[in-house]
């Protein structure tokens, strides 16, 4: 985590958040998603309720996070009395998600701690149908893997496809951000790359392969002759590998 994380982390996330306030934009923002009346929805980091008062307005149920002591007593005076609205006072990332029911996220996300929101949602044993998340633009390419696969977004495609969905004008929040902000959009797949049983596998497999070279993990030839196979080119001189190729390697891995 950089200094700066470090330094956001120990500030309140009303400090460190840029809220989305326009009712219009957001209700803009719902239209484009697939959440409908009989839809459960998490929204992690309520904020001033911008979000969760046009969330209660469309959806089945809502389960809003605030860690801030402040905002969750002004949320609670506000929307407290929405009858499918649940707020809790608990950090997001010490809350036990729901284990079997199915479920949708919708948040704008405190900046500081994108990773860690996204690792929580994309590890967990029941993970959401889809989730729209707001963040940086940096962070949303690097969890795309625009233009090149990443670290991050090499875990996460087995069992998601993701997308930019919505460009932000920065006039859109306050306080107004210093870089650009997007919408990004999480679709678990109905049928994932590989079985979740093996997500911790993958992750060891592509993280000792990025620290020691993948020949770590395979043979040269053995690199060679499944990405023939599979109809792939072989690997860059750099070492860049593209998702495919990843895939390819771990499930020949997996049967050797």
């Amino acid at each position: 985590m950089s200094k700066n994380s470090r330094q956001n982390r120990s500030l309140p996330f009303s400090v460190s958040q840029n809220f989305l306030t326009s009712s219009k934009t957001i209700q803009r923002l719902l239209r484009r998603t697939s959440i409908g009346k009989d839809d459960f929805v998490i929204e992690i980091g309520c904020g001033r309720g911008h979000i969760t008062k046009e969330l209660v307005k469309v959806c089945c149920m809502v389960d809003g996070f605030e860690i801030d002591l402040k905002l969750y007593n002004q949320l609670l005076s506000k929307l407290g009395n929405a009858e499918n609205l649940k707020l809790r006072h608990i950090d997001f990332l010490k809350a036990v998600l729901p284990e079997h029911k199915p479920y949708k996220v919708f948040s704008n996300i405190p900046f500081s701690i994108t990773s860690d929101i996204i690792r929580k949602l994309t590890t967990t044993k029941n993970p959401p149908q889809e989730a729209w998340l707001v963040m940086e633009k940096g962070a949303a390419k690097r969890f795309t893997g625009c233009p090149n696969d990443t670290p991050a977004s090499i875990l996460i495609k087995p069992f998601f496809d993701m997308k930019i969905d919505y460009y932000f004008e920065r006039q859109d929040f306050h306080p107004m951000p210093s870089v650009d902000i997007v919408l990004i959009h999480f679709i678990r797949k109905i049928q994932s790359d590989i079985p979740m049983a093996q997500q911790k596998d993958f992750a060891h497999f592509v993280e000792k392969s990025l620290r020691y070279g993948i020949q770590s993990q395979l043979t040269k030839k053995q690199v060679s002759t499944a990405l023939k196979l599979a109809k792939l080119p072989c690997i860059e001189k750099s070492g860049l590998m593209s998702y495919v190729q990843w895939l390819c390697l771990f499930r020949c891995y997996i049967r050797l």
